[in-house]
């Protein structure tokens, strides 16, 4: 998305905000300017919404003056991180010592300071680094250059 944003910058000029709350890095308030740590600010809400079974705004939830980053981040800071998690992931196969490492990388990627945010190929390289560890064989010999997007959705079909 920032790419494609930032291809038409020259004759773009924002005077609103525009993005979709919960998933609006906090600089982008400041500066209004899409960009790939953004997106990867996006992609930590997105995480963190698969590992709490949560939306990222809920007043119902969190109240007005907090979201899912927010709540999140104020668990973490008081070492109740386990009650970020879904129960329903603690029944899953996936230890409780792999989820609390998705929930790592989440953090990473909401970094309050966008320099501190990993790239997206370090992101993948992170979650490469945990099938490895954990010797899951979902993604073992799995490549988009070996497969087209028909070829996979034949497979995913037959199923």
């Amino acid at each position: 998305m920032a790419r494609l944003v930032n291809a038409l910058d020259t004759h773009l000029s924002v005077s609103t905000l525009a993005g979709t709350p919960g998933y609006v890095p906090p600089e982008y308030y400041q500066s209004f300017r899409c960009t790939s740590k953004g997106d990867v600010y996006s992609y930590g809400v997105i995480l963190l919404e698969l590992l709490s079974g949560k939306k990222p705004i809920d007043s119902a939830e969190f109240g007005d003056d907090n979201n899912l980053v927010g709540w999140a981040k104020q668990l973490y800071r008081e070492k109740r991180s386990i009650e970020i998690l879904d129960p329903e992931l603690m029944t899953q196969k996936s230890g409780e010592a792999e989820l609390y490492q998705y929930l790592r990388i989440a953090f990473e990627c909401l970094d309050d300071r966008p320099f501190r945010r990993p790239t997206m190929i370090q992101v993948m390289a992170m979650f490469k680094e945990l099938q490895v560890d954990s010797e899951s064989d979902i993604l073992d010999g799995f490549s988009l250059k070996d497969a087209s997007i028909d070829e996979l959705r034949e497979k995913e079909s037959s199923s």
